[in-house]
């Protein structure tokens, strides 16, 4: 780890809760991101969901592709090697990926524009397991987001009800190997920024993920055993005015020594509640913030999946 990314233990939050949101908020303040040690998942749950994510890749690309989401934006199911691009960028990325959304009451609000998440019957444990993931990130990251509303000098429970429906995704990420030199000009995942609120991101078993400081420095980041990455979306970087920021990151290739093997990562996308409206906090553009046009979760959402290629213009 470099001297930016120095893990916060997550049982401090148990001992000091301003001790633990200071120390969180200040690693978002330089780099966006922090890592999180002695967090509370289950290694079993963890160990369920990568082996249920490597048997669902190694299904042939036809069954795969009956549970393509493109028609929804991407946002259930599965997408295809090399179907979705970095904002700005032509060249596709050298990936594949799976999502799983929050499973909604039958008399949901929101059914209306939140699908249900498919049936995987060809791999028996699937749902199952990438269920168990989800709701455990999801849990996780409300209780990440009560240190960020400490931090912020705002009530504790402020986000609670602002993110309990929200769409948020668990995304099962399959890079695979290089066996042929990729596209020029492509990479595992270009240059980006993430849309929602924050995203925890379980370590990965190959190298690659890389953070952009502001100081225009590539930073590698590789978390120790037992600990999570987390970084700001977008949506948190425009709640506070660019005081929590969003900052760019991206996977690059492997090292030829390395090109064969695949790679798998797990982030877990933490959504508001889509009638949320975002705007700048009052305190945040007092210390220096910008303030941008106030504009609702999903209209929010709807705008960058257009910008990345999910979603026609």
């Amino acid at each position: 780890m470099t001297e930016y990314f120095k893990p916060v233990p997550f049982p401090l939050w148990k001992e000091d809760k301003l001790a633990f949101a200071d120390a969180l908020g200040r690693s978002f303040r330089e780099t966006g991101f922090a890592v999180i040690s002695e967090h509370p998942i289950s290694q079993s749950v963890i160990d369920a969901n990568l082996k249920a994510t490597k048997d669902f890749f190694a299904l042939p690309d036809e069954v795969k592709l009956r549970y393509d989401g493109r028609e929804g934006g991407g946002q259930r199911g599965y997408t295809a090697f090399g179907v979705e691009n970095a904002k700005g960028k032509a060249e596709a990325d050298q990936k594949e990926f799976w999502h799983t959304g929050r499973a909604l009451p039958a008399d949901s609000p929101y059914r209306a524009s939140m699908a249900d998440t498919p049936s995987v019957p060809e791999v028996p444990d699937f749902d199952a397991a990438t269920r168990g993931l989800y709701d455990a990130l999801d849990g996780f990251g409300r209780q990440l987001l009560r240190a960020v509303a400490l931090h912020l000098k705002l009530e504790e429970t402020w986000f609670d009800n602002k993110v309990d429906v929200g769409n948020s995704i668990l995304r099962l990420l399959h890079y695979p190997p290089q066996t042929n030199p990729p596209p020029e000009g492509s990479v595992r995942a270009g240059a980006h920024e993430d849309i929602n609120v924050i995203t925890l991101l379980l370590g990965a078993e190959e190298a690659g993920l890389e953070v952009k400081h502001r100081s225009g420095k590539w930073l590698a980041v590789s978390p120790p055993p037992n600990a999570l990455v987390i970084n700001c979306g977008d949506m948190l970087q425009r709640l506070t005015g660019g005081v929590l920021p969003s900052t760019t990151h991206r996977v690059v290739n492997p090292s030829p020594e390395r090109a064969r093997f695949p790679r798998y990562s797990t982030p877990f996308f933490l959504h508001f509640n889509q009638d949320v409206m975002i705007e700048a906090l009052p305190s945040c553009i007092a210390e220096g913030g910008k303030a941008e046009p106030p504009i609702t979760a999903q209209d929010y959402l709807m705008e960058r999946l257009r910008e990345i290629g999910l979603v026609k213009a």
